[in-house]
């Protein structure tokens, strides 16, 4: 089984690293976003690295289309079975194109938001095959989810 693993930098990123035993036990490799310093060091993890991409940009829409693009470009080369995320922007586009080239999509939502749901968790809940929050309290905007208490 293959599996992709992809978050933003920072915290996202951070939380995605506790599942470095599940990353170690199959053949894995992780996406995440180029920032200005090195945000895997001494993993030893395969990496792709996505740039950086904000909203409030204006040329916002461009970089989101380079990045659908280059999402679709990663999954068919890597040819994933399973593609697990804690989220932010540089995650929806893979999550979405799993879901089209049929794959597996797990969604665990940030320990950070504790009463509202994320951007990225509002769009990837309605076609993750499993999603997981980390507080009992956002049950009522994922009433489908499961509680997978914390990731740390």
């Amino acid at each position: 089984m293959k599996m992709c693993f992809i978050a933003s930098s920072g915290g996202h990123l951070d939380e995605l690293l506790m599942l470095k035993p599940l990353m170690d036990k199959y053949q894995s490799y992780i996406v995440t976003e180029k920032t200005s310093f090195d945000a895997l060091p001494n993993t030893g993890l395969r990496a792709y690295y996505f740039p950086q991409i904000n909203r409030s940009e204006l040329i916002f829409i461009f970089k989101l289309i380079a990045l659908i693009w280059r999402s679709a470009v990663l999954l068919y080369k890597e040819q994933p079975d399973v593609i697990i995320s804690t989220g932010a922007l540089v995650s929806v586009p893979t999550c979405l194109l799993a879901k089209l080239f049929r794959k597996k999509v797990i969604f665990i939502e940030s320990i950070a938001k504790l009463y509202s749901p994320t951007l990225s968790g509002k769009l990837v809940y309605r076609f993750a095959d499993l999603f997981i929050i980390q507080w009992e309290s956002l049950q009522t905007y994922f009433p489908d989810a499961v509680y997978g208490g914390w990731i740390y």
